[in-house]
């Protein structure tokens, strides 16, 4: 497999790694339309796990069939796909070794309010199915925060000793936590960094927006005038905040928004030197052709073609 000066740049960043999980880095970045730029475009669907079949899939009923999203990422030319267990076990014989694959090995689900998830697969699972990595959601600001983070740190130290990496979705959210904080730059710096002091080889954050949500860390962010007014300044600052772009961040495409929306939010990231999107919902929820148009304008904003 080749291997770009770009990618071969991003590895040397993982200093304490085996050569299996650097190789599996590899062919996640080498992978797709991006592959060997040193951009990332991941189709996750968990999301009929965490919100409801109907929630995630009526709109466009393809969606039911696990083989649809295989598909789909395949046909789009992401770097992975992304999904819990059964949806993977699902498509496994018939996609072997088609596109790299992420093992989400923990969910949550709309019939619970805990801010929690239960581990519902296993690096001996990934093994077995040919994954490139495993996915790991935790929540910062969580009561259950302490636990899930122990979780991790053993379920990556299992994963690494075989040489698959880990992707951690960091998402904040907790008692203490407004509905703005959940976005807001602070808390999402905050989250990114608590993942790449996790392990993480891959970080997932959603994108966030000019709102301070901790009064010591509002302090700091307006005393050293930290810029965060556009996009693409508060993208730099997450990047900056993990471990000044030695870890791979790419970003959420959040709920289903328009065309420009997504295009706009592609720009951001790239423009703020952000390693790409993992978009679920503003794909597979769209007609095939349409998601197919959509994520090819965004791999070439990635690419520096459309920005």
């Amino acid at each position: 497999m080749r291997v770009t000066q770009k990618v071969k740049k991003i590895l040397s960043h993982y200093e304490s790694d085996n050569p299996g999980t650097k190789a599996n880095l590899c062919r996640m970045l080498m992978h797709g339309k991006l592959g060997g730029s040193g951009k990332m475009v991941i189709l996750p669907v968990d999301q009929g796990f965490e919100h409801g079949p109907a929630r995630s899939f009526a709109v466009n009923p393809e969606g039911y069939d696990p083989h649809y999203h295989y598909q789909l990422a395949i046909d789009a030319g992401c770097n992975a796909y992304a999904a819990p267990l059964g949806a993977l076990e699902a498509g496994a014989d018939t996609f072997a070794g088609a596109i790299p694959l992420i093992l989400k090995i923990n969910s949550s689900n709309s019939l619970i309010s805990a801010k929690d998830q239960s581990v519902t697969g296993s690096v001996a699972d990934a093994l077995r199915l040919g994954c490139s990595a495993i996915g790991f959601t935790v929540y910062p600001g969580s009561e259950h925060m302490l636990e899930m983070q122990e979780e991790i740190t053993q379920l990556s130290e299992e994963a690494k000793s075989v040489g698959i990496a880990t992707v951690i979705w960091s998402y904040v959210r907790g008692p203490a936590v407004s509905k703005d904080g959940e976005t807001a730059i602070d808390t999402i710096a905050y989250g990114a960094h608590m993942a790449a002091q996790l392990g993480a080889h891959i970080i997932k954050v959603k994108l966030p927006t000019d709102h301070l949500e901790l009064s010591e860390a509002k302090k700091v962010y307006l005393e050293r005038k930290i810029p965060i007014k556009t996009q693409a300044e508060r993208v730099r600052h997450v990047m900056q905040s993990s471990f000044a772009g030695r870890r791979i961040v790419v970003f959420s495409g959040g709920a289903a928004k328009g065309d420009a929306d997504v295009l706009a939010d592609a720009r951001a990231i790239y423009e703020g030197g952000g390693n790409g999107s993992i978009m679920g919902r503003n794909a597979f929820q769209r007609p095939r052709e349409e998601a197919l148009k959509l994520l090819d304008q965004v791999m070439q904003i990635y690419l520096g073609k459309n920005s």
